[in-house]
């Protein structure tokens, strides 16, 4: 593969003719969508019918069973789903972000320290991911709560510094796996809005796994599975 070290990424994503089981049950069956650089979209569907599968699947989190994900490059498309695992895990840490359901940030770390831990592993100094991580966390309104640990923020906040931490390293791509399914209405609305000015509005691309209409209304295209298979839409917003 291309060297991982001085690739960027476009921002762009091609999902072609994807398929996945599990045992004799079929959860994606030619599933297609294409996602623009800087686009927002909202994946939807009943529960059980592939959503989060379908994310993990165009992260490289997971492989299909046949079809490809392709990344756009500077160095030319990228078949993620072609990749060994070590390779797509280096993807993964140096050019994706990721904000999950709960914020999943580690509690015996402060706010700072968990914003911080990405830039670390991708090879920053400790001054300089410190730096980067409280510039993150103004970009979102929390550079007051820097030292404060998890269990002292509330969910919201919470999530707030887990969408600064998914862009810590300048990721072109944001995956979103139902950030905002704990939140209350009001929260969720205020998180979405974080979300959206720190990946769209940006130009970088979100891809979102949600169950509420509200928060896909926000994006700028719809993905809905039925039957296994994905139909797309128009955001209503």
């Amino acid at each position: 593969m291309k060297s991982q070290e001085r690739m960027a990424f476009t921002g762009e994503v091609g999902v072609v003719d994807l398929w996945k089981s599990f045992g004799k049950r079929t959860i994606l069956a030619g599933a297609t969508l294409s996602v623009r650089a800087g686009e927002s979209l909202a994946i939807m569907g009943h529960s059980g019918s592939g959503k989060s599968t379908l994310l993990h699947l165009i992260s490289g989190i997971d492989v299909p069973d046949s079809g490809s994900v392709v990344y756009g490059s500077d160095r030319g498309d990228v078949e993620v789903s072609a990749l060994s695992a070590r390779e797509r895990t280096g993807i993964r840490r140096r050019h994706l972000g990721f904000v999950f359901q709960r914020d999943m940030l580690l509690p015996d770390l402060t706010a700072g320290e968990n914003v911080a831990l990405s830039c670390l592993l991708d090879g920053m100094t400790k001054k300089e991911a410190l730096k980067v991580a409280m510039d993150r966390l103004t970009s979102v309104g929390l550079s007051a709560y820097s030292g404060q640990r998890p269990g002292e923020l509330s969910g919201g906040e919470a999530q707030r510094v887990a969408i600064a931490r998914a862009t810590a390293t300048d990721p072109q791509i944001i995956f979103a796996d139902e950030p905002t399914a704990s939140l209350d209405s009001l929260t969720a609305e205020a998180v979405v809005e974080e979300l959206l000015q720190a990946t769209t509005e940006q130009g970088r691309t979100l891809i979102m796994v949600t169950h509420d209409p509200a928060v896909a209304s926000r994006c700028d295209r719809v993905a809905e599975i039925h039957d296994a298979r994905i139909q797309g839409r128009p955001s209503q917003r």
